[in-house]
């Protein structure tokens, strides 16, 4: 559960030590303090667009459905409100997802570190 905690604050799940991010978006490939892959293979981002997906769909909703509640059902009003928030909300969220699917991959499987490529002895 650390490695949660760790995230949350955009952390390297496996040590803590170093940031996931190098500057905004733009991710690193393997932590500097203790060498764990943050990018095994082409594809692995899926979770991250996955866990970015469904928390703005449950974000829109609720506010959705907070509007209604408070509101009533005004279409405009709902419009101005749902439509900023669809498309800043997952720009927002783009680093806290990452850092939530290293974490949750972490947690499932310990992320693998990195192995310097050895270099031949010049003949």
């Amino acid at each position: 559960m650390e490695a949660f905690g760790r995230a949350a604050r955009l952390k390297c799940p496996a040590c803590g030590r170093a940031s996931v991010f190098e500057g905004p978006f733009r991710r690193r490939h393997v932590c500097p303090a203790c060498g764990a892959t943050f990018e095994r293979e082409e594809g692995y981002f899926v979770g991250a667009v996955s866990i970015n997906l469904v928390a703005t769909e449950l974000v829109i909703l609720s506010v959705y459905l907070g509007t209604l509640l408070t509101v009533g059902y005004d279409e405009r009003l709902i419009l101005f409100v749902l439509l900023p928030l669809a498309l800043l909300f997952p720009v927002a969220f783009y680093h806290f997802s990452w850092s939530a699917w290293l974490a949750f991959d972490n947690f499932f499987e310990a992320l693998p570190r990195h192995k310097p490529r050895r270099r031949d002895p010049p003949c």
